[in-house]
């Protein structure tokens, strides 16, 4: 719905709200009260179907006295965030002194004071004035807010989902301002479950933004470093190349604790026998096992990528770019540990499902047995279901014909069964044959 529309609405009350007004009938008070809650439920409805964005556009737009009764209407859970939408001149019109803050999302700033990061808490808008953070860490931010944060220190920031599904050439550029933009995914492991949550860089002016959907346990280990250990960074690249570094690191322990859950499913495999059941549980988790190193994998590339970037484009220190080199080889070393693990997954996998293969085998041959035992058994049952038997047996009480006739089927049954199996003992008893 345009602003033009909402205006409409908004004349149109008022138009049939002064005709009632002057209107002199009987319970007027009675209708004046019914028109305003159907004028006010046309509102709420309009609010309903309306963005944030949208609304505080057409709050700053429409007039003051507009503007007031739209905002009346505003349900609680909603003013946060048109607060962030609004112009400052009205948001004091509508609010007061009233101020937007961080709710559901999360913003931590980190200021470099004698080499050591110190955390300024950050609630509103104001907290934000006279701060000269050296790393600003963005957690489910709205669009207003990466808007508001953005305009604050001259750099605007990008939704990190949106910004990691582009081609992988364009996750890594140097902006014309010189603000250097980087994309990438991190692995995040929870209660045996993994994925990967995309992260948006920018070094802007010496500060390092980061903005995520998601907690990951890499900024809280980044973080814990930081702030207990003096001198552990020195700018916002350091910050950046340890940020990636100890994403290597929690891929290590991940990959370590894949190593450990192959090594149970292998045992379970080699074990003697293993059921259906048991095989199509194993299935799954080397399955699981699977998806995780290849998540892994394409992280730690991710990270390649991301380095040599930041290398080729001669933007580190000596110092940094032998950190880089570091890390690189520790990735390189992860790569070997990943293909390790794919091998090994296929051994296993191609082991379950010979297994699989052993169980159906031995199913076809018991049924090949019980075909080939009562194979004589149905001759003779053919043969006396036939005329012929009747005229044969004609004399002899029916009870006693067919007593003998079933009780001679089943000997023969016996004899056949008794017979297979001599033979397999046999067939098992001689010797092979030695190549020469």
């Amino acid at each position: 719905m345009s602003l033009k529309q909402l205006t409409e609405i908004l004349n149109k009350q008022k138009l049939i709200g002064s005709m009632v007004h002057n209107q002199n009938m009987h319970k007027h008070e009675v209708i004046e009260s019914l028109l305003q809650k159907q004028h006010s439920a046309e509102l709420q409805n309009y609010i309903a179907t309306q963005s944030s964005a949208e609304l505080g556009g057409h709050l700053d737009a429409l007039p003051l006295q507009d503007a007031l009764k739209l905002w009346l209407k505003i349900p609680k859970a909603r003013e946060n965030d048109l607060l962030w939408e609004l112009s400052d001149r009205r948001r004091f019109e509508l609010a007061g002194d009233k101020q937007p803050d961080f709710q559901n999302s999360k913003i931590n700033v980190y200021e470099l004071q004698e080499g050591r990061l110190r955390n300024i808490p950050v609630l509103g808008r104001k907290d934000l004035e006279g701060a000269k953070p050296v790393w600003i860490d963005l957690i489910n931010p709205t669009k207003a807010e990466r808007i508001f944060v953005g305009s604050h220190f001259g750099v605007e920031l990008p939704d990190p989902v949106e910004a990691t599904n582009l081609e992988v050439s364009a996750r890594f550029q140097v902006e014309e301002n010189d603000d250097i933009h980087l994309h990438s995914n991190f692995l995040h492991d929870q209660d045996g479950s993994s994925k990967s949550v995309p992260v948006a860089f920018i070094l802007h002016k010496g500060m390092l933004f980061s903005i995520r959907n998601e907690e990951l346990p890499v900024f809280r280990l980044q973080r814990r470093r930081a702030l207990a250990q003096p001198g552990y960074v020195s700018d916002s690249i350091d910050l950046l190349l340890d940020l990636y570094g100890a994403d290597v690191e929690v891929s290590a322990d991940t990959l370590e604790n894949i190593y450990v859950k192959l090594g149970a499913v292998g045992r379970h495999v080699l074990s003697e026998a293993i059921t259906d059941q048991e095989a199509a549980g194993i299935l799954a988790d080397i399955a699981e096992e699977e998806d995780q190193n290849g998540r892994i994998r394409s992280n730690i590339l991710d990270t390649q990528r991301a380095l040599s970037f930041l290398m080729r484009g001669r933007l580190l220190t000596s110092e940094q770019i032998s950190d880089s080199k570091q890390i690189l080889r520790n990735i390189e070393s992860l790569n070997s540990h990943t293909a390790f693990l794919f091998d090994k997954i296929n051994f296993l996998m191609d082991a379950t499902i010979g297994f699989i293969n052993i169980n159906q085998n031995k199913r076809v041959n018991q049924l090949t047995v019980f075909s080939v035992v009562f194979m004589p058994i149905n001759i003779l049952a053919g043969i006396g279901g036939m005329s012929e038997f009747s005229m044969m047996t004609e004399g002899t009480p029916w009870p006693i014909a067919y007593g003998s006739f079933l009780l001679g089927s089943v000997l023969v049954g016996a004899l056949t069964y008794v017979s297979l199996k001599h033979f397999e003992k046999l067939r098992l008893k001689k010797p092979t044959s030695k190549a020469i």
